[in-house]
């Protein structure tokens, strides 16, 4: 490997471990606020993307826009599952519960996906697809810089509600410590909704992103569920800078694993790290406790 496809691959590496960090933010919003383990968020992120994907072809606009209406969207979809599904499971089996009720909505989003948009791969194609720009002797694809952006621009916003608002001081009570958090006034109970909704609707952004440069159909999910499980477990289950870490880390592994390996075979570096996660430091390599800080 030259020196400049090493950098090439740092480079790339970093990018998708920004996105990488969006992806897994939300599902670890719904396992610190409700032990809630969301196997239909990688489902939401590829219905984003083919509502990104459909907006482009329906307007011509860039797909981003499609935001304005998708976030929104997903924020009320997800207090209303919140609500009207996962409150209904009993509160001693519900993370197990709440695998086979997740499971079965990720399979109706992909029925959905195939019966309305049928099973023909999608691809968004942009009048700045194909550019790139260089940096320091790397070529960088520009919708790959698009999309680390609004990763970058979305965990901010993120990092400021949760430590700068009300709301944020009161999800991260509930996630501390959900008896206490009432104790003190906090509807938990809402605010685990919000909180839910708060994980969907980066769903609706990291899926957006992904279409930029993906080609999507209604299966893909299941390419990402796995990785992005991992991600939060060797962050840490709760803990969101602890999964920001874990996926800026496994990001760069995989990039540079891909130029020997390929990019199948650099894929497995999440299940190995999963394994020794599991194995060395089930609590994660950087969260710490469970739910112990944000």
């Amino acid at each position: 490997m030259t020196g400049t496809l090493l950098f090439q691959s740092l480079v790339l590496g970093v990018l998708l471990g920004g996105l990488y960090a969006l992806l897994a933010a939300g599902l670890t919003l719904y396992f610190g606020v409700m032990r809630v383990v969301m196997i239909a968020h990688s489902a939401f992120l590829i219905l984003a993307a083919y509502l990104a994907w459909f907006f482009n072809q329906q307007t011509g606009m860039d797909p981003l826009l499609s935001l304005v209406v998708t976030v929104p969207l997903f924020f009320l979809v997800g207090v209303g599952m919140q609500r009207l599904l996962i409150t209904r499971l009993r509160p001693a089996t519900l993370t197990m519960m709440s695998v086979l009720l997740t499971f079965a909505v990720a399979l109706f989003i992909e029925g959905m996906i195939g019966f309305v948009w049928s099973g023909t791969q999608r691809r968004i194609q942009l009048p700045y697809s194909s550019a790139s720009v260089e940096f320091f002797g790397a070529h960088i694809a520009v919708v790959k810089l698009v999309a680390f952006a609004l990763a970058a621009l979305s965990l901010a916003l993120l990092y400021l509600i949760m430590k700068h608002s009300r709301f944020g001081q009161a999800l991260r009570a509930t996630i501390q410590h959900s008896e206490a958090a009432q104790l003190v006034g906090i509807k938990t109970d809402r605010v685990a909704g919000f909180g839910f909704g708060l994980g969907l609707a980066t769903a609706a952004i990291g899926g957006t992103a992904l279409s930029l440069d993906a080609t999507i159909y209604p299966s893909l999910h299941w390419h990402w569920i796995g990785p992005l499980m991992a991600i939060i477990v060797v962050g840490g289950l709760g803990s969101i800078p602890g999964a920001a870490i874990a996926a800026m880390v496994l990001g760069i592994g995989q990039s540079l694993l891909q130029v020997p390996l390929g990019t199948t075979w650099a894929q497995t570096i999440f299940y190995v790290a999963l394994f020794v996660t599991l194995m060395l430091r089930p609590q994660g390599f950087f969260g710490g406790r469970l739910a112990q800080r944000f």
